[in-house]
């Protein structure tokens, strides 16, 4: 995997510094708190409810053993033994504080990882498929163009202060595992019939309070002249965007009020001026990172002597859901679920960390990836010793068989972190999955996904979800509306709003009177997504609001 060269460690390690000397100013009273506001964002510090967060920047999802040790570190030294791993596959520590965040990025510094730009008005961290480079589907390994984006944007003098934040994400196979259509640039890598890399650009999608799908700007740009067009888009959006109005700063809303055709035409336009100043492409700089994403070196031999039993139910349960097929036919491509009622979904304690890093030096080559579903993937797993580390990660509580399953639900921290949430969403996820704890019962309902969002910012991604759920406040109280047949796939949909909100105390319930309702709707084989295509909403529209009973149900008041 790409190894951050010694000059991007002691780059990050200034900027570390640089940011050590702003607050010191801050706390001393030299830097008011707006001016030290747009310091700390930059480097990823966050205030939240109840004390300073700091997100952390895994690029493209990629972590290696040693990182993930150094990730272990920082949990225990500056948090409270834990981290959360983020739907834009970055990493949130919340329990930081101000005074010892500079070193906290010094400690990152020297593993190669860093907090630039995941927070502020500028680019964010470049997110990818988590199967890139090993699945079968895969046309373009997106990787290393991520990386070029990634060294591109970094400190970018014309995009580090634009209207809104900026998200730009890549795929390169025939699946979009990375939700391309929702984000403000997508990127898909694929190859035309001279056997070159070509890029299909889209712009303009994104969620929050506005969700739309984003839109086709190229239909085929070749990859020499990928940053050209992404420095075109991007400045059209920092000369047109808005910044009289936060809630309408987002490039989805200007490509909407331009038009595709018309913000199109003018980032062709700019991107003819920028292809006569921009440097000239050399391909050996794509050569150099492709290098570093090289097959790693593998240690097949540590397991191979261990045998199946014959009576082994859970194991086969774990790899018919929790494995799949690998472009190199001995290897299997193995998730690991963050998803049970004990932990928040996404976190992961510090010394599950260390037996994660144990584990990955040695059946996955070192390597972990971080997904879009708030799941770990090691990639590099070879088929006879799928038994070993089955029995291994069981051990250690991350052999849950529920991928893909109503349980491996999505959710933002909500009120019990975020300064911004309107309700809870931890103990929802909790409750639902004590209430959904039946495997056999889970796999007999099949894949459906579920995410929830304590607010409509919608980091939980509900609007792209089978069944997505939104926290609401209604006069300090806690109630959730439900829409359903998201999707961020290939066939991205916005989910549909199923009616009026939900109290608290109804939102269980309703969410499995939606899930029973399909069952006893369905047809053979079908899957939640076509069975509302066929039915619509109304089957489970009569279900949740026969009586209004969940409407009447007592609500919870908003935690102070």
């Amino acid at each position: 995997m790409y190894q951050s060269s010694p000059q991007e460690k002691n780059f990050y390690t200034a900027r570390a510094n640089q940011f050590g000397h702003q607050v010191v100013r801050y706390l001393d009273g030299r830097l008011e708190a707006d001016v030290f506001q747009q310091f700390r964002l930059r480097n990823g510090l966050y205030m939240e409810r109840y004390s300073p967060m700091i997100r952390l920047a895994i690029p493209y999802g990629q972590l290696s053993s040693g990182q993930l040790r150094t990730l272990a570190y920082v949990a225990d030294r500056y948090d409270r033994g834990y981290g959360h791993f983020t739907t834009r596959q970055n990493i949130q520590f919340n329990w930081v504080t101000i005074e010892d965040s500079p070193d906290l990025l010094r400690d990152l510094a020297n593993a190669g990882m860093h907090a630039i730009q995941t927070s502020g008005s500028c680019v964010r961290n470049i997110t990818t498929d988590h199967l890139a480079g090993v699945s079968p589907d895969e046309l373009v390994d997106p990787r290393p163009w991520c990386e070029l984006i990634r060294q591109w944007s970094t400190l970018h003098p014309e995009f580090y202060w634009l209207p809104r934040k900026f998200k730009i994400a890549v795929s390169g196979s025939v699946e979009d595992r990375a939700a391309v259509r929702f984000h403000d640039i997508g990127i898909e890598l694929h190859k035309n019939t001279r056997n070159e890399v070509m890029a299909r650009i889209l712009a303009g999608g994104g969620m929050g309070r506005t969700p739309v799908i984003g839109k086709v700007v190229k239909e085929a740009v070749p990859v020499q002249d990928l940053l050209p067009w992404l420095q075109a888009i991007i400045h059209v959006y920092n000369k047109h965007g808005r910044r009289d109005n936060k809630y309408k700063a987002r490039i989805k809303i200007l490509v909407n009020d331009l038009g595709i055709d018309a913000f199109a035409r003018e980032a062709e336009a700019v991107y003819e001026r920028y292809r006569d100043i921009h440097p000239a492409w050399d391909p050996k700089r794509i050569e150099r990172i492709e290098a570093g994403f090289a097959r790693p070196e593998l240690n097949d031999t540590q397991a191979a002597s261990r045998h199946i039993p014959v009576n082994s139910d859970a194991f086969g349960k774990w790899k018919r859901h929790n494995t799949e097929a690998h472009r190199d036919p001995d290897r299997l491509i193995v998730h690991l679920s963050l998803k049970f009622p004990e932990m928040a979904p996404g976190d992961m304690d510090s010394s599950t960390m260390r037996r994660l890093a144990d584990l990955a030096d040695l059946y996955s080559g070192g390597e972990i990836r971080v997904t879009h579903r708030q799941n770990l993937v090691l990639p590099w797993v070879h088929k006879r010793n799928a038994y070993a580390l089955w029995r291994e990660l069981d051990e250690i509580k991350l052999a849950m068989p529920n991928i893909g399953m109503l349980t491996d639900m999505i959710a933002c921290p909500g009120l019990d972190y975020c300064s911004l949430a309107n309700a809870s969403t931890i103990p929802l996820s909790r409750e639902l999955g004590r209430r959904l704890d039946d495997l056999d019962r889970l796999h007999q309902i099949g894949k459906i996904s579920l995410k929830m969002s304590g607010c409509m910012n919608a980091c939980g991604h509900h609007h792209a979800a089978d069944i997505g759920i939104l926290g609401v406040d209604k006069k300090g109280e806690e109630w959730y509306q439900i829409t359903l047949g998201g999707d961020a796939g290939n066939s991205a949909r916005i989910g549909q709003r199923l009616g009026p909100a939900i109290s608290r105390d109804g939102i269980v319930d309703g969410i499995i009177d939606i899930v029973e309702t399909y069952l006893e709707i369905r047809h053979p084989g079908e899957s939640f997504a076509d069975s509302l295509h066929r039915t619509g909403l109304e089957p489970y529209q009569e279900t949740l609001y026969a009586d209004h009973q969940k409407q009447r149900s007592r609500p919870h008041k908003v935690a102070a």
